[in-house]
């Protein structure tokens, strides 16, 4: 059964058997049967690499121990309000950071805490940055909207010059910039590629 730590681009928990290609984490969010209690236990929200120096924890959910969160692609953590993790993906973090144009990991995470607790917000869609229409989180990208799903995206429709953008400000600007990390910005499927 399905554990409930895939994160959609909302920073919503929810239980689907598709794992995505990006984890991370927001602290410990279950108890010791692994139910989720709570959204967040830190502002510290960050994005990490699948697999990093081998190390690999064997059952998920530890009592006591952070919940590992997977995300379809960075687009979705982004929009969740995760920034790159600093050990894993130092020379990502490091470029974030000058991007960002915050002092360190600190400053970053109390912004990315007020965002992401203010949202959403109106204003001009960026490629990756993700818009709320009719309820539903959808990637824009190369004038398009394309819906998101647990396993990829699906369904195409004009994007809007302006809208209601669920990816906190601060990170719309990162992509603005040519946000470029290690780990997969996008899913296969949103550039009509289908995952084997």
């Amino acid at each position: 059964m399905p554990r409930q730590n895939r994160v959609t681009p909302l920073g919503d928990l929810i239980a689907v058997p598709e794992r995505g290609l990006v984890y991370g984490n927001r602290g410990c969010l279950h108890d010791d049967e692994g139910r989720i209690r709570r959204r967040w236990a830190t502002q510290r929200w960050i994005a990490c690499r699948l697999e990093f120096r081998g190390r690999h924890r064997g059952q998920l959910m530890q009592p006591g121990k952070f919940t590992e969160l997977f995300f379809l692609d960075e687009a979705t953590a982004f929009a969740a309000g995760h920034r790159p993790c600093a050990l894993c993906r130092r020379e990502d973090y490091r470029r974030f950071a000058a991007m960002f144009g915050a002092p360190g990991a600190d400053a970053i995470d109390v912004r990315l805490h007020e965002e992401r607790v203010a949202g959403p917000w109106e204003g001009e869609p960026a490629d990756g940055a993700f818009v709320l229409d009719e309820g539903e989180p959808w990637l824009a990208l190369d004038g398009e909207l394309l819906r998101w799903t647990p396993g990829g995206y699906a369904d195409r429709k004009p994007c809007p010059s302006r809208a209601q953008l669920i990816t906190p400000p601060s990170l719309v600007e990162v992509l603005r910039a040519g946000w470029d990390g290690a780990v997969p910005l996008l899913h296969p499927s949103a550039l009509g590629r289908i995952e084997a």
